[in-house]
């Protein structure tokens, strides 16, 4: 049983900061990409960020230059660091991973951490 677990959401005024970190844990071979996703009320989830096991990263474009995504393949973990927060950076965020379980990859998500960026 593999699990995802996220930490670090909270409340923060715009121009903040906030370190999500996400944890995979359990029968776990190899780890693919790892990435974030975030959905606001009535609305997609929808990518933010993502990195490959050797360290290249995509970012969506409102996020560009504010977030920043890391990985400790020895910790098996995921980081996003987030600058510069803006109200619209409000949802939850989901930790995503590829992972090599037994015979073949699979994909898994954290339960979602809350992020509230507001005065």
């Amino acid at each position: 049983q593999v699990q995802l677990v996220e930490s670090g959401g909270g409340l923060v005024q715009p121009g903040g900061s906030l370190r999500l970190s996400c944890a995979a844990s359990g029968s776990i071979f190899s780890i693919n990409d790892m990435g974030w996703y975030r959905q606001a009320p009535g609305k997609q989830r929808d990518l933010v960020a993502t990195i490959t096991s050797g360290g290249r990263t995509n970012y969506a474009d409102s996020v560009k230059g504010r977030f920043t995504i890391s990985r400790d393949n020895a910790k098996n973990t995921v980081y996003l660091q987030m600058n510069s927060l803006k109200p619209e950076d409000t949802a939850v965020y989901y930790c995503n991973a590829d992972i090599l379980d037994g015979l073949a990859y699979v994909d898994y998500w954290g339960q979602g951490t809350q992020v509230t960026v507001s005065s």
